[in-house]
């Protein structure tokens, strides 16, 4: 007999990230993955050219100068910041840490596949909360949590439909939450939110023993390629992390671009206007059309066609012209495509194919 998995491995579904190639185009417009579309900093490559030069040495195991920058740049204590290689890991090493056989893991019914896999990668049940028109409140969340609950995910904006929960909300669901469950705040594309009342997390961690708050260089800094990540916990949390991350798990070139990256503000800047501009232009030209379109905090908007076929059809359509969106039929929204917002030639391309294949 071959060795056996843990019972339930097996039933997991593979994690797939979005499509990058389209026949016969050497170079397509990918749309799939909200990857930035200026890509990274000149400082981060800069200091990617730096670190090729001595890549045989092995990197700071306490990714020290990147921390220190975190905390200076968000007033936050450098001890409760630990990173990893991507913010999915830190995800991971929390459910890793603890998550127990028949637990519960609350998340948004449309929110990131990576919450679910964690829990059943863990023993744990996936429990999904009720969403109104892809919106999520404490209510929803509240209302499905049971003795057995342990963690709850909340994507603040939420991927992939682009809602942003209220602040106030957020702190609601966190103050209806026994103290011992613990709530993750996933702020992946918190650069781009542009509300005065956002909730990321900082301050609920700086207050509570059991939240914790991630980040990602992969969005608005445009490392994606790179992996890297951190998360903001209490003391005890950032603790057990340390315990359970790998010894060397954010590699030198990744630090050396976090870390120059997290320095030009003025390229996070660009990234979030250009964002802030074309989400609501996409959105209004989509329903032009009559295709349903959702506002967005990210630097994506959610499409959606009359029918789970009519989605298929059109994710084909553009993939012929070279257009790559990201269908949602993986993340349980068959009928609906998210569409990056890419550059301004992209975004009318699409938005001009769209209007094609709705007219034939």
């Amino acid at each position: 007999m071959a060795p056996l998995p843990r019972p339930g491995i097996l039933d997991i579904k593979p994690y797939r990230g979005g499509v990058s190639d389209a026949l016969g185009f050497a170079a397509p417009i990918k749309l799939s993955s909200n990857e930035n579309c200026f890509g990274c900093s000149p400082a981060a490559i800069s200091a990617m050219h730096e670190t090729e030069k001595k890549i045989e040495r092995y990197p700071d195991g306490g990714v020290t100068l990147l921390r220190a920058a975190l905390g200076e740049k968000h007033g936050l204590p450098v001890e409760q910041i630990v990173c990893g290689c991507g913010s999915d890991e830190l995800l991971q090493l929390l459910g890793k840490a603890y998550l127990r056989e028949g637990d519960e893991v609350v998340h948004a019914q449309n929110g990131f596949l990576s919450y679910k896999l964690i829990a059943m990668q863990n023993g744990a049940t996936p429990v999904a909360a009720p969403e109104t028109d892809m919106r999520i409140d404490a209510k929803a969340f509240l209302s499905v949590m049971t003795a057995r609950t342990r963690m709850v995910f909340l994507a603040n904006p939420n991927n992939p439909t682009g809602y942003l929960m209220p602040g106030a909300e957020v702190r609601k669901l966190h103050a209806g939450l026994p103290d011992d469950v613990l709530l993750v705040i996933d702020g992946a594309y918190a650069e781009y939110v542009r509300e005065d009342d956002y909730e990321g997390g900082f301050a609920l961690v700086n207050t509570h023993d059991n939240v914790v708050a991630t980040r990602t260089f992969s969005k608005a800094y445009g490392l994606a390629g790179l992996r890297v990540g951190w998360a903001y916990c209490p003391s005890e949390v950032a603790a057990v992390l340390n315990r359970v991350r790998s010894p060397f798990n954010v590699n030198a070139m990744a630090q050396a671009a976090a870390l120059a990256a997290l320095g030009d503000n003025g390229f996070i800047q660009k990234g979030a206007d250009h964002v802030a501009h074309w989400a609501p232009w996409i959105e209004k030209q989509a329903k032009k059309i009559g295709i349903d379109a959702y506002p967005s905090a990210g630097n994506f908007v959610l499409l959606g066609l009359s029918s789970p076929e009519k989605a298929d059809e059109a994710e084909a359509f553009l993939t012929a012209r070279g257009l790559i969106l990201r269908g949602m039929r993986g993340f349980g929204l068959p009928g609906y495509l998210r569409m990056s917002i890419g550059l301004e030639d992209e975004n009318r391309a699409v938005l001009a194919a769209l209007a094609d294949f709705i007219s034939q």
